[in-house]
């Protein structure tokens, strides 16, 4: 009964490659640009995934589950508030026990999203860094 949230899913890279590796699961994928939409439902059937919906979302304002995980890699173009609103605000559709992971530049806002980030969920932490990109991990308690 698991379930997963790709926020801003783009064209569904990160959800369509979890729905395929864990079949059990099921991925809701969501983006506010809706050719990316048509693109992702594209990807969905040419990928053969039947564990994965994708649906309009302005951040979280058309998302009314509770997720296992939620991944996230924001666009960083929106501003700083979106990002933020989209990092801070997954704790809300987060079960407990729930994890968040974001991928973010560090030129682009890793260390004070990071920040932030310790203010509001539980446990955070780092759990890569390469070619300037961070994997930042948290978890609603």
């Amino acid at each position: 009964n698991d379930k997963l949230l790709d926020m801003g899913c783009g064209v569904g890279i990160m959800g369509i490659s979890l729905a395929k590796k864990h079949p059990s699961i099921h991925v809701d994928m969501v983006d506010v640009n809706l050719r990316a939409i048509e693109l992702v439902k594209e990807n969905i059937i040419s990928n053969g995934v039947s564990n994965a919906n994708v649906f309009e979302s302005s951040t979280y304002t058309n998302v009314t589950e509770e997720y296992n995980v939620i991944v996230t890699n924001p666009p960083i173009r929106a501003g700083k508030s979106v990002v933020h609103d989209i990092v801070l605000n997954g704790k809300n559709h987060l079960v407990n026990g729930g994890k968040i992971y974001v991928v973010i530049q560090k030129k682009q806002g890793a260390e004070s999203c990071l920040k932030a980030m310790k203010e509001v969920y539980d446990s955070v932490e780092v759990i890569d860094k390469d070619k300037g990109y961070f994997i930042i991990k948290a978890i609603k308690k």
